[in-house]
């Protein structure tokens, strides 16, 4: 008996819904036309997950459910998260992501701290059987950050630990094995080699592009890149549930047909997300705080006393490039706000011992001047630049000396300064 399975998938798009109607219209059409009048083909939707992200002002202010509506109208099969789901949104706010999902979240390396459980909002795998009764096992794994997880309230587990029990346990219920992977283009090819039994890995997270696919070991490795740029679109031929060809291939969202609408709708969600943050005022400023990319800047200023006070330390250290508006005098808004640090990071609490924090400066130090016009994208700065390094509490003087708080610093003392977990993810400041 022969069959045909097409998967549909979607990855990474963080919020860039610019693209979101022609990649509607695609995936509900095509799986359409795939469908209509054959009883040997069946069409299975999943989207990898960073399908939110908080720079865009409708995510902002929904937390990300008013991407879940939009994902909720292809009807997907299956879905897992990706590190912006994860980690940009509190455990509250994570646990109420999926409330009105009409879709499955499949995550089988993220668990509930509370209770050591998958939580609530997803299962770690899913059966779907097609209509010619093959039995496809779903995988979902996104990337296990160690250090940021745990403070939010999860516990992330490594693929390579989870795969082999999610495989045992299922062991006799499937004839063969999608991955979702949120983890990477490394790890899906370690993840091929180690276990066969992984007939597709579809990949994301590191936004690379696999044009027509790639064969590791037994695996057939797709990803579509980033930002709805792509659509990726698997072919697997089956004689008795048996795969026996496979291919990969995607769809360059652009070249898909525009609508006389699309752009209304587009603008409107930029326009509702504005409108709805804008309701929220927050402050008033009695002078313009303004933001330099060289030079001083007020806001930063601010910004270092700020993370000083939400991190309770004496030092802190910040970027110009984060702050990418200026705050006119008179009422501010959550809107304003969300222009100015659009970012998708959290502040974070650095210990070192004297020695440790001096090396640490010396590094920033030398990169200095080559990170002002760095054109920094991606772990969770939103930017164009990254700017000019300013320190709260430390400084070098004249002779070199590194200063905490005029003292000099001690190299068997210990020292906690605040800054912006960016920095533990870039490669500029090794110590």
């Amino acid at each position: 008996m022969k069959e045909q399975l097409t998967i549909l998938h979607t990855n990474d798009l963080h919020s860039h819904l610019e693209n979101w109607p022609k990649i509607r219209r695609f995936l509900l059409s095509e799986r359409d036309t795939l469908l209509a009048g054959k009883d040997n083909h069946s069409v299975i939707t999943v989207d990898l997950g960073d399908a939110l992200d908080r720079a865009h002002p409708l995510t902002e202010v929904t937390n990300g459910r008013a991407n879940v509506e939009l994902l909720n109208q292809i009807h997907y099969d299956a879905v897992t998260i990706g590190n912006n789901e994860g980690l940009t949104n509190s455990h509250e706010q994570l646990n109420e992501l999926y409330t009105d999902a009409n879709f499955d979240v499949v995550l089988g390396n993220i668990l509930d701290n509370q209770n050591n459980t998958y939580p609530t909002w997803a299962k770690p795998d899913k059966i779907i059987t097609t209509t010619q009764g093959t039995r496809v096992l779903i995988l979902g794994m996104t990337a296990p950050y160690i250090l940021t997880y745990p403070i939010l309230g999860w516990q992330p587990i490594s693929a390579e630990t989870v795969i082999p029990k999610l495989l045992e346990q299922n062991r006799g219920q499937y004839d063969m094995v999608i991955l979702l992977s949120h983890l990477g283009i490394n790890e899906d090819r370690i993840l091929a080699r180690k276990f066969p039994e992984l007939t597709v890995i579809i990949g994301s997270h590191t936004h690379h592009l696999l044009v027509h696919g790639e064969v590791v070991n037994q695996s057939l490795l797709a990803a579509a890149e980033k930002w709805g740029h792509y659509i990726g679109e698997i072919t697997l031929q089956l004689k008795d549930h048996q795969v026996i060809s496979k291919e990969a291939k995607v769809i360059k969202t652009a070249e898909l047909p525009e609508l006389s609408d699309d752009d209304a709708e587009i603008n409107g969600y930029e326009q509702q997300g504005e409108r709805l943050l804008a309701k929220n005022k927050i402050a008033r400023l009695s002078t313009d705080m303004d933001t330099h990319l060289t030079g001083h800047s007020r806001l930063v200023n601010e910004g270092l006393y700020a993370l000083m006070e939400k991190a309770n330390t004496k030092a802190a250290i910040l970027n110009s490039g984060l702050f990418i508006t200026n705050l006119p005098a008179g009422v501010i808004d959550r809107n304003q706000l969300h222009k100015m640090l659009p970012h998708a990071m959290h502040v974070m609490k650095v210990t070192l011992d004297g020695y440790n924090l001096w090396r640490l400066m010396k590094e920033m130090e030398k990169n200095r001047n080559f990170l002002v016009k760095f054109p920094q994208k991606g772990m969770g700065f939103r930017g164009k630049y990254f700017g000019l390094l300013h320190y709260g509490g430390l400084r070098f003087d004249d002779g070199g000396r590194l200063l905490f708080h005029e003292e000099p610093v001690s190299p068997i003392k210990t020292y906690e300064i605040a800054m912006p977990d960016h920095y533990l993810f870039i490669p500029f400041f090794q110590h």
